[in-house]
Parts: C-alpha cells; structure tokens; sequence
C-alpha cells in the first residue's frame, strides 16, 4: 500500500508539472509570435521554445537528442535487463540526459536574454521549470524586446507584384515562391522572381552563399519544382517535362565521368542516356562526330579520360550534355579549378554557342575575367528574411550604373549581408528593381 502511494504522488507530481510545463508555453508562445498550439506537440514545443530564446542552432540539437533519447528508451524496454546491452544503452541515456542538460540551459539564457532578465533565472528554470513558465506566460511583468521572425509571404523586402510576359522564343520564368518545412517551419528560398531571357544570350547567375542560385537552377530546369510557371519557347517544363528534359542541359560542378573510359565511349554513353531512343545509328553518330568537333575533342577521342587535362575534362563534361543539342543550357562553376587562359577559352565556346541560338546561363565566381563575354546577369540577393530574391536582370552595363559600381565583384559585396563582409544593401537593391519592374509594366 505505502508504494502504491508512493508512485500515485511521483505520478501525480510530474503529471502537474507536465500541464504547468505546457500552459506555460502556451503563453511563452502567445508572447513570442509564435504558434501556441505547438505548445502540445513533442519535440515541436522545445524547438519553437529555442525560437522564442533566439537559439535556433541549440534547438535543433535539442531535438535531435531529445529523438535519440526516446529511441534509446523504446528499445532498452524491449531487451532482456541482464544483457550488457542495456548497460551500454544506460550509459548512452545518461551521456544524453547530460547533454540535453547542457543545451536545455543555453537555450533559457537565449530566453532571459530575450525577456531582459537575469541570467539566475536559469538555475530556477531547472528547479522549478513548470511553475516558472507558468509565472514567465501569464505575467505582464515578462515580455520579450523582440518576435520570432515569421518567414511568409509578406516578410522581408517588398515584392514586385508583376510578372514577366511569356515570350515565343525563349525562356520565361516566373516563380512566385520556392519553400521547405525546414524543423517544423516552413522556410522560403525564393520568391518574386520574373525575368524573359531571348535565345542567343550567354548570361551571368550571380549571388552570394546561399542566395538560391542552385535552387533557382534547380526550380528553372524542373528538378525541384517551385510555385511558378517556367516556360521554353511557350511550352511549359513542368507540364511537359517529360518530352522537354532533352531540350535543357545541366552541367554540375563535379565532372561525372568514369576515368578509365575514352573520350569517344564517354560521348557513346551519353548520347544512349540524352538522345531520344528513337534516334536513328547513323543521327546518333553524326551527332557524337559534331559534338566532338564543337569541343575540340576529335584528335583526342580515343585517349582516356584519366590522361586529360583539367580544360579538355571540363570540355568533355560540358560536351556530354550538350550532345542532346538542348535550347537551354545551364553551367554550374564550369571553370572551377582551371587557370585564366583556359577558362578564357571555355567561355569563348560557350559564347559560340550561345551565338547559334541557345540560352547559355552560367554561375562562376570569377565573373570579371570574362564579362565582356556576357549578354546580361541575374542578380540573386538574400533579403532581410534570408530569401532569394531578384536584385537585378538586365544587360551587364546596365547593372553597373544600377549598382553604382565598376565590377561583379564589387556588386556582390554590395548585397551581402554585413556578417558576411558585405554592404548588406539586399533589401534596398531588391526593392529598388521591384519598383523599376513596376514602372516597365506601367
């Protein structure tokens, strides 16, 4: 009887500390901007806590030990007592136990932090957790100086609110928004982006880290698709996406090539993958021969590709998605690793090929030793919300006199954030190009 007593109270007490906990961040919450009914959710409710504490970094490992711990704890339940299994999973629950520790305290510093209060709080955080954020949610007295900063549609710089006219040669893009459940929220990558790019132009994908270059490659080409309507030449990619994966090139940084492959068995291979099955023998060849041709590769067909240099590798890269003779042709990074003179005469091919009628879209971090070669730029910039956004579009001289500036480089400082070793002037050339985009359509 008297333990039967004894576990009715230590039930009871972490059942009234378990409901204290939760009305507590209900209104912790409510303060916060934050959604209260995440107050009810396992691992969701530590997460948005760590977000009211602006500790986002130690929230998400929270969580993820939190998991493991559990994960621990269902399977200690199912194994013997006696086996020495469950001791080594004892002593993982404790080593987790201690670090959740460690990361529950960094995240109530985040929280006095945020609310002006002192750090001993802490300490009474960890005694009497339940009843604190009771007194913390329901006291006037406990307000923070700041808001979680809600990612949606209508936070950071201002959108356009226009979109670019479909053209019937070309590329029209008009992504609305590009998003994620990022840890429980939903985070934007991109947004507002408008733009037409004629054929025969070689242009320039510029941005920073994480401005959303690959994703906005990503969402143009189809491989991950956003909220938006992509057209080439009026037909739309991702409603045909199946009959136009052929008329768009991707060349990813990395060369994906077997080494101990020709130079000819690697074209042979591609063309099998990127023509169309129903390509006669002899299109097949005649174009394998053609391609080898444009890229200079013919004298060179039968040498391996282990014994090419890093420019005739990267030719050969580019050649392997060219050989479907796509209308859009897009390149990641493709002078990474090669010296000035070759990388020169890569983009002089590449400025070839433009010329015959493609739409060539290139994303280097060395503009400004080639830029002359280049029809127009894309500026991408990460707003006040850490979103994608389109800072500029427009031939490469007039984004000079938009910038107030003489190189890409010194455009790309002016719109990095300040931690980054920039400007920190995203917003306001975002901004800026909405309005010019509105004036257009007016």
């Amino acid at each position: 009887m008297e333990g039967m007593t004894v576990y009715l109270f230590t039930y009871g007490y972490r059942l009234l500390k378990e409901i204290l906990l939760l009305i507590g961040y209900f209104m912790i919450f409510g303060k916060c901007g934050a959604k209260r009914y995440k107050a009810f959710i396992p691992f969701v409710k530590e997460y948005t806590l760590s977000l009211c504490a602006d500790r986002e970094k130690d929230g998400r490992a929270y969580t993820v030990f939190s998991g493991l711990q559990l994960i621990i704890n269902v399977f200690a339940a199912f194994i013997p007592k006696e086996s020495m299994f469950v001791r080594v999973l004892g002593v993982c629950d404790i080593i987790l136990t201690v670090t959740l520790l460690v990361y529950g305290i960094r995240i109530y510093l985040g929280l006095a932090e945020v609310f002006k209060r002192s750090k001993k709080w802490v300490v009474l955080f960890i005694l009497f957790e339940g009843v604190i954020c009771l007194i913390w949610g329901f006291s006037s007295k406990f307000v923070p100086y700041k808001k979680i900063d809600s990612i949606s549609k209508n936070s950071g710089a201002a959108v356009s609110g226009v979109s670019a006219d479909t053209i019937s040669s070309g590329l029209s893009v008009n992504i609305t928004y590009r998003r994620v459940i990022d840890f429980f929220r939903k985070r934007y990558l991109l947004k507002d982006i408008h733009l037409n790019i004629p054929k025969g132009h070689l242009v320039l994908l510029l941005g920073g880290s994480g401005a959303g270059k690959t994703t906005f490659v990503n969402a143009v080409t189809g491989y991950e698709k956003a909220n938006a309507d992509i057209r080439l030449d009026e037909r739309d990619i991702y409603k045909d996406y199946k009959n136009m994966k052929y008329d768009v090139g991707f060349v990813p940084q990395q060369d994906l090539m077997r080494e101990n492959d020709t130079v000819l068995l690697t074209l042979q291979d591609a063309a099998s993958l990127r023509l169309p099955s129903d390509i006669s023998f002899r299109n097949r060849k005649g174009r394998i021969s053609e391609v080898l041709d444009i890229f200079g590769l013919t004298a060179i067909k039968s040498s391996l590709v282990e014994k090419l240099s890093g420019g005739q590798k990267k030719r050969l890269s580019i050649a392997m998605e060219y050989i479907s003779n796509p209308t859009l042709f897009i390149l990641d990074e493709p002078d990474s690793g090669l010296d000035g003179v070759v990388a020169r005469n890569l983009f002089e091919k590449l400025r070839e090929i433009a010329n015959t009628g493609k739409i060539v879209i290139v994303i280097t971090h060395t503009p400004d030793r080639v830029i002359d070669l280049f029809d127009d730029v894309i500026v991408l910039a990460k707003d006040r919300s850490r979103t994608g956004r389109l800072a500029f579009y427009g031939p490469v001289k007039e984004a000079y006199d938009f910038f107030q500036k003489k190189s890409m480089e010194e455009i790309l400082l002016s719109i990095n954030q300040q931690d980054e070793g920039g400007e920190g002037r995203a917003d306001e050339f975002v901004e800026k190009y909405a309005e010019l985009l509105k004036r257009k359509v007016g």
